[in-house]
């Protein structure tokens, strides 16, 4: 069960939810050099080219979480912060989320790697038809605690990914997303390269209305047993 705080229209309100979907769209950037960089940034790590641009990744929704850590298998996997859209019984809303993954397992097939990790996303929602008039400015950056330092880890505008209203459209599963069903909508390229932190904070600022969704959370690590 997920909790979410909703804004729409100066008014706010608070929903409980199991969602019974997630897709992870993945490649959903506009700029075809960028598809290539962060191509190129996997490939760099051993992970094969995707099947097609974009591509659409089932992973189970009980992987959804709100929790203030996420424990992870080994040393290997790491944040990716995201635009989400949740589709609700009004509408279609926007949070933040990270598609955490393990990049170990990624380099043997991505579908497996999206499965292996939580997926943790925020507590807060804007209505998407809001901020569609102004996608395009809003701006989405990351921040990862590595070896005891905060250092900024993505940082871009939404206008370098595909708009969710494309997205869904080009969804196998159909035209539009049913209610309770979450969508991961693309990542910006790592600054520095992909790699592993203790921390993961992620924010996704609109300019135009003067907000900012937000949220973090701690990695704790298991070892690897033989």
């Amino acid at each position: 069960m997920l909790t979410f705080r909703r804004s729409a229209q100066g008014r706010q309100d608070t929903i409980a939810l199991s969602p019974h979907a997630l897709v992870i769209a993945g490649w959903a950037g506009r700029d075809e050099a960028a598809i290539r960089h962060h191509i190129e940034e996997l490939a760099a790590i051993g992970v094969p080219p995707p099947s097609s641009v974009p591509v659409y990744y089932r992973v189970a929704a009980e992987t959804l979480t709100q929790a203030p850590h996420l424990t992870v298998l080994g040393p290997d996997s790491s944040g990716e912060a995201e635009p989400v859209v949740l589709a609700l019984a009004d509408g279609l809303w926007l949070g933040i989320g990270s598609d955490h993954t393990d990049r170990k397992a990624e380099t043997v097939g991505i579908a497996l790697s999206k499965q292996l990790c939580g997926k943790p996303v925020g507590a807060e929602l804007w209505r998407l038809d809001e901020v569609e008039a102004h996608w395009d400015d809003l701006v989405m950056r990351s921040f990862a605690t590595i070896d005891g330092e905060r250092v900024l880890y993505q940082e871009g505008r939404l206008s370098a990914l595909r708009h969710p209203r494309d997205l869904i459209a080009r969804n196998p599963d159909g035209p539009d997303l049913a209610p309770g069903t979450v969508m991961f909508g693309g990542t910006l390229g790592a600054i520095g390269g992909i790699r592993p932190a203790a921390r993961f904070e992620m924010e996704l600022e609109d300019p135009v209305l003067g907000r900012r969704l937000a949220h973090g959370y701690d990695i704790v690590t298991l070892p690897v047993v033989a």
